[in-house]
């Protein structure tokens, strides 16, 4: 519910009776955020349920606040409508308190509300004049705010046998309200009186711990009956515990091995290895077929790997065949420019594993391309030479079947038909025919 200090503050807001309403609704916005006004008027709903509890000029400020919080919406945003429209139309409540409901609605019409709102509480109660409102019935009411009134909500069956959080003294008449100079200590002879200061404590301490329901009586039942037992749920009580044990053999083994193939390698990318170094890389990835995924080659290193290393490239990418990376690497190979050393890596895969034959048609297609897009005849003639000595150890090899690109070599190879292994290799398609 609300804080100590919010609880202050709203009681001091209620009890400024010589203070106009309008001030009052300013200040009230001011000291209360959008987000804890509902609380507030929680609170003030259940203190204004019972009638003796707040003053006359208390419950009007209550009231408007009730109404001025939601005023800038429609009345259906308002949850508190339903409940001032009741109070607007109890016939057990003062004329003067039902008027300035309405009045703070805007139900009654006219001028009076606006001018009412630059009274004070005490203004209102000494000027008031019965005879110049003709209040409105509840019927007329829930018609005016047919949109807004929600029908009465259920209410549990022991909300009647409910002891309220809030009993009066019978001691003290319904109506009377004490004043601070009235004596606290009881009097010979006559009946305690609450003081001003018990009862604004009263009112504070029930802000901050207010209850909607009361003091409810408990719903004593009996505890359900147990259940038979089944003989396989006494396993739960007892469970199995024998579980194997799963040692990590590769716990604490030697790293050092695949530390010196990842130096070994990252050599390899930046210029060509010894004999003796390449040696230790294949025989330390043909012991350790997993090394591989460990070395630290990606796709985007391979060029260089092939460039200055072309031996060490076959013997990774032939561990890397099972790989689902391994098309990433047959796309770099691919894509990358057209050398010896490329030509010789893919020669060597051929014969090593099985490549895919997609990917041999277009390292070839990208082959002929490249030689004919060359525009140094030197560099062209040599790269050309390179490509037919290529194709011709794919074609007897039988790596290729030559008729899938019949047409691409046949056209390759008239074009260059004044070099020797162009015509060379244009005699072997004919023998192929």
């Amino acid at each position: 519910m609300l804080s100590i200090e919010e609880s202050k503050n709203l009681f001091s807001l209620l009890d400024s009776e010589s203070k106009p309403f309008d001030e009052i609704v300013a200040d009230y916005r001011s000291q209360f955020p959008r987000e804890a006004r509902f609380r507030v008027c929680f609170s003030l709903a259940i203190l204004l349920e019972d009638k003796v509890l707040l003053k006359l000029s208390q419950r009007l400020v209550a009231y408007l606040i009730l109404h001025q919080t939601y005023s800038s919406n429609s009345p259906s945003s308002n949850p508190f409508i339903s409940f001032l429209v009741n109070a607007a139309s109890d016939d057990t409540s003062e004329k003067m308190e039902m008027a300035f409901i309405q009045l703070s609605m805007g139900s009654l019409g006219g001028s009076n509300n606006k001018e009412v709102m630059k009274l004070s509480a005490v203004d209102y109660i000494k000027g008031f004049d019965s005879s110049s409102y003709v209040l409105l019935q509840c019927e007329q009411l829930q018609k005016l705010f047919s949109d807004s009134v929600q029908s009465k909500s259920y209410e549990n069956i022991f909300q009647a046998a409910s002891v309220k959080n809030i009993i009066p003294d019978p001691d003290i008449p319904i109506g009377i309200d004490s004043t601070p100079s009235e004596p606290k200590l009881p009097v010979t002879g006559t009946k305690p009186r609450i003081g001003s200061d018990d009862r604004d404590n009263a009112i504070l301490g029930l802000m901050q711990n207010l209850s909607v329901e009361g003091l409810g009586p408990q719903w004593i039942r009996p505890a359900p009956p147990m259940l038979p037992v089944l003989d396989g749920e006494f396993i739960w009580l007892n469970p199995d515990n024998d579980h194997e044990l799963l040692w990590d053999y590769g716990m604490c083994a030697d790293t050092s091995r695949g530390s010196a193939v990842r130096d070994l390698i990252a050599k390899a990318l930046k210029g060509p290895l010894a004999p003796a170094q390449q040696e230790q890389v294949v025989l330390e990835l043909a012991k350790d077929a997993k090394l591989v995924y460990h070395c630290g080659l990606t796709p985007l290193k391979l060029p260089d790997l092939v460039e200055h290393n072309p031996l060490i490239a076959v013997e990774v990418l032939s561990k890397l065949m099972n790989s689902p990376e391994i098309s990433e690497y047959f796309t770099v190979l691919v894509n990358m420019e057209m050398s010896l050393h490329s030509m010789e890596v893919v020669n060597r895969l051929t014969t090593a594993v099985n490549l895919p034959t997609e990917f041999v048609h277009m390292y070839i297609t990208n082959c002929i391309s490249s030689c004919e897009n060359i525009k140094d005849k030197y560099v062209q003639n040599r790269l050309v030479r390179l490509v037919c000595v290529f194709l011709q150890s794919l074609i007897r090899n039988k790596i290729i079947n030559v008729r899938d690109l019949f047409i691409e070599v046949q056209a390759f190879c008239i074009e260059f038909s004044r070099i020797r292994e162009a015509a060379g290799l244009f005699r072997l398609l004919k023998t192929l025919e």
